[in-house]
């Protein structure tokens, strides 16, 4: 058995994530991709929590919510995010990998309803819990949610997975030559105004001391170097 850095993590993935080059649904080879991936530290005997976000189906800062009232645009992003955390919960288990949804609101037909001793229960038999619809509540990220849920859950560490390789002081898609930074602080991201995550998510982090890693989920082997101890990504730490 390799030996293991992080014994319990929160795997935040965005939803845009999930739909590839398309910018929107879900792509079944990033989905395949990213549940190989989660496979690869799975069979290390890592415990897994992971919090999805719905922004490539719907989410309530996009264009498309625009003139909608935010609380009902929150909802239908709360919903996105189930689909997600079902489609990938369907993908885990076609590897014969225990996944649980647990979800902030009631949709107990497909879903069980979040309690945080139940989710560390799963943790400990071994199963991955997918933890849906955000908070619950409205005006609040996922970002946010996972910063939570990872507090709830005593994770050692929040790795967020998203499609470049670290924290920028510009957006790197976009820039053309962005400055990557290998560590920050948490008050840095915040007052530089850095976008890996939202400024509560920081918050809740920075007063419960869980060091975040924002790194490139879509390059094969990267998230398994990390829970063996390489430095990837841009580690974000008091």
């Amino acid at each position: 058995m390799e030996e293991i850095k992080y014994k319990r993590i929160l795997l935040k993935l965005s939803g845009r994530s999930l739909a590839g080059s398309k910018g929107f649904g879900i792509n079944p080879d990033v989905i395949s991709h990213i549940s190989d991936e989660i496979e690869s530290i799975y069979r290390l005997q890592v415990e897994i929590g992971i919090v999805i976000g719905g922004g490539n189906i719907f989410s309530g800062l996009s264009r498309n919510a625009k003139g909608m009232d935010r609380v009902a645009a929150d909802h239908m992003g709360m919903l996105a995010t189930i689909i997600n955390a079902l489609a990938l919960q369907d993908s885990l288990e076609k590897r014969n990998i225990f996944t649980r949804v647990l979800s902030a609101i009631k949709i107990e037909e497909i879903a069980e309803p979040y309690i945080r001793r139940r989710a560390i229960r799963h943790l400990e038999k071994g199963r991955i819990v997918i933890f849906a619809a955000g908070t619950g509540n409205p005006y609040f990220t996922t970002d946010t949610a996972a910063a939570l849920r990872a507090v709830e859950i005593e994770a050692e560490v929040i790795l967020k997975g998203t499609r470049v390789d670290g924290v920028y002081d510009a957006d790197p898609e976009i820039a053309k030559e962005p400055i990557k930074y290998e560590e920050v602080s948490y008050l840095e991201m915040v007052k530089k105004g850095l976008k890996a995550l939202d400024g509560t998510a920081i918050t809740l982090c920075m007063d419960n001391k869980i060091p975040i890693i924002v790194f490139n989920m879509l390059k094969e082997g990267n998230l398994k170097r990390i829970i063996l101890g390489e430095k990837i990504g841009t580690r974000v730490r008091g």
